[in-house]
């Protein structure tokens, strides 16, 4: 943060209103990053059991530790939306909203009555945030598309692991993050059309294209010459060096010196001027035409060494390394800790807990966790009276299960 600067906690999307309408991951996820930054999320959940994530992974006190993440700085409303009653009361929220954020099958919202005709119809400057496993539009529209379907239909899933062995995945749900990030991405975009006079419009996130969206030059390399990007382990083909090696104390060590002046110097701290002023490697063309070569010289080197010293030496080089981080690692390290990426918050069962911290970073109006992870239904009255339901109103809607 730049000295002198008078920061506004609130953040930047303060006065935006988002109702979600999703659940588990890709929706949710989008609405927690605008509410990260300012935004009053209102989200919607059926009642009795609520979304799905709060018994998803590990638990502490009957709730999922991974819920304290994904619903902070959320407001909870439980709402039937099966019933008619219900969908009265997402179409007075959606009038009072700027942003509506849904991950049902496409089809969902409109035989519910609460499609994108019928939301706007009442808020012609709304956005309908729809994030779908194929997309709205399509001859796959309609089928189920969760994170790990998306990442293989996508072509991640084929090129991560080893070549020798089946493709594999990260332990995340990383197509769900990724499409929600194309979420927020399209809100603020439509919002800034609308800020210059524009009318709301629907963003329509696939999760397959969100991922499809970060494959690099994937497609363009089998349009070319037939190409077909294969599992490389640990290796980065076509970019050298970039590879994990071992240390002599059983560890390994990322090093990434893939571009010319860092490959200089990374031979010159090995100890390889052989290799450094080769005139065959001096572009990346060329170093990678020769990659087990240059790779078992750096392995030999770092085999010598241990994790600290290979660790030390990069450092003084300045190319970049950097070893295999663990939870544990994480939740210790200075770094994470002085960029406040570590938080601990006060969990709604009255426990502390860790957990991440805002991205990005904004000087001036900085994204803040305001609020614990709600309870099931915790402020479903608060909200109904803002939008005109009086108490007998709110006990009727009970009485009948709606809420």
């Amino acid at each position: 943060m730049k000295q002198g600067s008078d920061p506004d906690s609130s953040g930047p999307l303060k006065g935006i209103r988002v109702l979600e309408l999703g659940s588990l991951i890709a929706g949710p996820f989008c609405a927690k990053t605008l509410g990260d930054f300012g935004a009053e999320v209102i989200k919607i959940e059926p009642p009795g059991e609520g979304d799905a994530l709060r018994k998803w992974r590990r638990m502490r006190n009957g709730t999922s530790l991974w819920w304290h993440v994904q619903s902070r700085n959320k407001k909870s409303v439980t709402c039937d939306l099966r019933r008619p009653e219900g969908q009265e009361i997402v179409r007075r929220l959606a009038r009072r909203s700027h942003i509506v954020i849904e991950n049902f099958r496409p089809g969902a919202l409109e035989k519910w009555n609460l499609g994108w005709d019928a939301l706007s119809r009442d808020n012609p400057k709304l956005i309908l945030v729809r994030i779908s496993g194929y997309g709205q539009t399509g001859p796959y529209r309609e089928r189920p598309g969760f994170a790990a379907i998306a990442e293989a239909v996508g072509g991640m899933r084929y090129i991560t692991g080893f070549p020798d062995r089946p493709p594999t995945r990260p332990n995340l749900s990383i197509g769900d993050t990724i499409a929600a990030f194309h979420g927020v991405m399209g809100a603020l975009l439509a919002l800034h059309h609308i800020n210059n006079g524009g009318k709301g419009q629907v963003v329509d996130v696939a999760l397959y294209e969100s991922v499809f969206n970060c494959t690099e030059s994937l497609l363009p390399e089998f349009d070319a010459d037939g190409t077909i990007r294969e599992r490389s382990g640990t290796a980065l083909p076509g970019i050298a060096p970039s590879n994990l090696y071992p240390c002599r104390d059983g560890s390994f060590v990322l090093i990434a010196g893939n571009a010319d002046s860092l490959y200089q110097r990374l031979m010159s701290a090995i100890g390889r001027a052989d290799l450094r002023d080769d005139p065959a490697l001096a572009r990346n063309d060329g170093r990678a035409a020769q990659m087990e070569r240059i790779d078992a010289a750096i392995s030999q080197w770092t085999s010598s060494k241990t994790l600290q010293e290979v660790l030390a030496a990069m450092e003084e080089a300045e190319v970049p390394a950097g070893r295999i981080y663990t939870a544990a690692d994480i939740a210790a390290d200075p770094h994470y800790a002085a960029r406040r990426m570590i938080e601990t918050i006060t969990a709604n069962d009255g426990e502390p807990l860790k957990v991440p911290g805002v991205v990005p970073k904004l000087s001036a109006t900085p994204g803040a966790i305001r609020s614990q992870a709600p309870k099931l239904g915790e402020h479903t009255d608060e909200v109904l009276r803002e939008i005109g339901y009086n108490e007998a109103d709110i006990a009727k809607l009970r009485q009948a299960k709606i809420l």
